[in-house]
C-alpha cells in the first residue's frame, strides 16, 4: 500500500486499484488545501469541515462508498469497524469515530479527531495491537502530544502514524516516544513483511 498525507487528518491509501480515503478536508475549513481525487472508500470520523470533505473524494465517474459513523462495514473486501468516541472541537461536542480495518492483511487503527486518551473498552478491545496506528497529536481540541503517546504506547501498535500537528506539538510527541530521530517521508510504501520486528516505531509523513 502506498500511504499520502495531505494534512490535518486526510489520508490517502492505495492498495492497487483500490483508494480509500481518511476524514478529507472540505472547502469550507479554514485549512482546505485543494487535495481532491478518485476515491473508493471514504471514511469519516467527525462531522466537522475539517474532516468531513467528502465532495473532495469524487472525480468523474468515480463515487466513493461513505462510511460516516459507527457500525460494522465490508466494501470491495475490506472490513471495517467503527466505534463511538468523543471529539471536543471550539468548545462543541462531536461523536468521532474510531475506524479498525485490514487493508492488504495490514491492521490499521485510525483514531480520528479523539479528543482525550480515555476510550472504551469495546474501541481498545477491537484496535489492540495494530499494525499501523494513525493517531492525532496536536492538541487544540484532538489529543496533546503527551495523551498521545501514552495511548499509543498501551495500544502497542508495530507502527505510528502521528497526525494533525503542526512544528511545535510533532517535536513534543517525538519527544515523548523517545524517537526524535524518527523517519520523515513524503509518502510511505508499505508491505506486510516491512512490519517485521518493528515495535511501537514512528513515521512521520510530510503533507503534500
Amino acid at each position: 500500500m502506498i500511504i499520502t498525507y495531505f494534512g490535518k487528518q486526510f489520508f490517502k491509501i492505495q492498495q492497487g486499484e483500490m483508494t480509500v480515503a481518511f476524514n478529507p478536508i472540505s472547502k469550507e475549513s479554514k485549512v482546505f488545501n485543494g487535495g481532491k481525487f478518485g476515491s473508493d472508500i471514504a471514511l469519516v470520523t467527525t462531522n466537522h469541515k475539517d474532516y468531513n470533505g467528502l465532495g473532495q473524494l469524487s472525480h468523474g465517474e468515480r463515487e466513493p462508498f461513505a462510511v460516516t459513523g459507527p457500525g460494522d462495514y465490508e466494501v470491495r473486501e475490506v472490513f471495517i469497524k467503527g466505534l463511538m468516541s468523543d471529539a471536543n472541537l471550539g468548545d462543541k461536542k462531536y461523536i468521532n469515530t474510531i475506524y479498525s480495518l485490514g487493508i492488504d492483511n495490514i491492521n490499521i487503527a485510525f483514531l480520528g479527531a479523539l479528543s482525550d486518551g480515555d476510550i472504551s473498552k469495546e474501541a481498545r478491545e477491537a484496535i489492540n495491537e495494530p499494525d499501523v496506528l494513525f493517531i492525532p497529536v496536536g492538541g487544540n481540541g484532538v489529543m496533546d502530544a503527551k495523551t498521545s503517546a501514552k495511548l499509543a504506547s498501551s495500544l502497542e501498535p508495530k507502527l505510528i502514524i502521528p497526525m494533525d500537528y503542526d512544528k511545535e506539538s510533532l517535536k513534543h510527541f517525538l519527544k515523548e516516544m523517545g524517537a526524535e530521530n524518527a523517519e520523515v517521508v513524503d509518502k510511505l510504501t508499505l508491505k506486510r513483511k516491512d512490519l517485521d520486528g518493528k515495535e511501537g516505531d514512528v513515521i512521520v509523513l510530510q503533507t503534500i
